[in-house]
């Protein structure tokens, strides 16, 4: 008997969905029991081809409609989604192993705000004009054409959505790539957006690995990448996409710091400190994984958050009880659970988890080490999974340089009851996405996205219609032309 979440083909190509087994098979694996749920098949060329050839033609059409008309789309496709909420979070829980208590609220609703957002402001893109005299100048906001869009897999729904929304707003066509171990959620996002009106063609969904995103970003059709992903995959597809000018959104790693100052509220501290490391088991870029406490209140802290994080119920993620899910895949599990042993063999102490739980699946306990130092792996790299690093500091000084040394620069968080070293803080770091009294927040109003290697562009806000639109200027003279000769 079929799994009910293997989809009714690998690819969806100009409104219909498209099978190609002549590419390689991707087995998809459930992440709580290890057993495989589906199978896809990555795309061959001649898919990669008819995506991108579909895509580029239903751009020109789209694009000469008016916004509004867009905008009525991508908000049909919003309230479909909205709709099919349950059976969307069933499937992103089997895509992704993320708890069904999760997903309910933070996947398919997120991807729904998304196409809301940017299809309420579809209407609105407009020019301007600028008077010069007895001349003046007119500015149109156009298309980019075609762009592509490549997926990580923390969270495949709603980065579909957040890829997808603006671009199709301001009139471009896409094709999206999701990651190859989680490929089942953009497909339902695909099919949305054409049952909602959007023509066959706008948005064309194929698999792949990263042979597959290296042909869509090097295909000289394509006029924008956004990607979201690891920094070293980053830097790759800039330079390709570089080679051929091409427009780009890099939304990349962090090693993010969160600030807690003596005179913050504990718990909400202790609250902020488990939403920035161990929702979606920790699976998410912006995390605030080096945890500064001041001295002050460090044991305090650390006993409450030891007490809290032996709430976390592990086990089956369809269950609604569940609020802690397992890692994404058999490979995250084995990198994660070698940076828990490099944080034991450089000295941090372990105040719990630090070890794969005793069940099936992928699971790693909740895991806090206390005394780290600057200079650890754990401090320094991007783990991408449920492993929080507490390092104390003294003054605000301190905290701010240390915070500041990394090569990263997604987020950054400050817990404080003193509004002004709160502001006076924020100022000083290095991030793109930032909290106070609160950890990763990431409503479609407000832009996203890092500074330094976390990434460049943002997403999300008004500040993405400026990634998937270019200004056209026009210079009207109404008098005589004057000429040298």
């Amino acid at each position: 008997m079929t799994h009910p979440a293997q989809p009714t083909a690998s690819h969806f190509i100009n409104g219909e969905y498209v099978e190609d087994t002549n590419g390689t098979p991707i087995p998809v694996i459930y992440a709580a029991t290890g057993e495989q749920i589906a199978t896809v098949y990555a795309a061959t060329p001649e898919i990669v081809d008819r995506a991108l050839s579909t895509a580029k033609e239903a751009q020109k059409a789209w694009a000469k409609m008016t916004g509004t008309e867009r905008g009525r789309i991508l908000r049909r496709a919003a309230d479909i989604m909205r709709e099919r909420n349950h059976e969307l979070s069933v499937l992103e829980t089997y895509d992704t192993g993320k708890p069904l208590q999760e997903t309910l609220i933070a996947d398919a609703t997120s991807g729904a705000d998304a196409l809301e957002y940017f299809g309420g402001l579809a209407g609105s893109l407009t020019g301007e004009h600028i008077p010069m005299g007895e001349d003046w100048v007119y500015t149109v906001r156009e298309a980019l054409g075609l762009c592509v869009g490549i997926g990580a897999w923390n969270y495949p729904t709603q980065i579909a959505c957040w890829k997808g929304a603006p671009a199709l707003a301001c009139g471009n066509s896409m094709v999206f790539k999701p990651s190859e171990t989680t490929p089942l959620c953009a497909l339902k996002v695909a099919e949305i957006l054409h049952e909602a009106g959007a023509p066959a063609g706008i948005y064309n969904v194929i698999q792949g690995m990263g042979e597959v995103g290296g042909a869509l970003v090097t295909d000289p059709r394509v006029d924008k990448v956004s990607l979201t992903g690891s920094v070293p995959t980053g830097k790759k597809v800039y330079a390709a996409a570089a080679e051929g000018m091409k427009h780009v959104t890099m939304e990349l790693g962090g090693k993010s710091p969160l600030i807690i100052f003596d005179d913050a509220d504990i718990d909400n501290a202790v609250g902020g400190a488990i939403n920035g490391n161990f929702y979606s088991s920790g699976q998410v870029c912006s995390n605030g994984t080096r945890v500064f406490v001041q001295k002050g209140i460090k044991e305090k802290f650390l006993a409450r958050l030891a007490e809290r994080t032996g709430n976390a119920i592990l086990g089956d993620p369809q269950d609604e009880t569940t609020s802690f899910g397992p890692m994404v895949s058999e490979n995250q599990m084995n990198i994660v659970l070698g940076y828990i042993e490099k944080g034991k063999e450089e000295g941090a102490r372990l105040i719990c988890g630090g070890k794969r739980a005793d069940m099936d699946g992928y699971f790693i306990e909740p895991t806090v080490f206390a005394d780290v130092t600057d200079d650890m792996t754990i401090a320094r790299e991007e783990i991408f999974g449920p492993v929080m690093s507490v390092l104390d500091f003294d003054t605000e000084e301190e905290v701010i340089a240390r915070a500041n040394d990394t090569e990263f620069g997604l987020s950054a968080g400050v817990f404080t009851n003193d509004f002004s070293r709160a502001h006076r803080v924020i100022g000083e770091l290095e991030a793109g996405s930032c909290f106070i009294n609160s950890y990763n927040d990431a409503p479609v109003e407000a832009p996203f996205g890092g500074v330094k290697a976390s990434g460049v562009g943002r997403e999300n806000s008004k500040e993405a219609i400026k990634h998937f639109s270019q200004v056209k200027s026009v210079y009207v003279r109404m008098g005589d032309v004057e000429a040298a000769f």
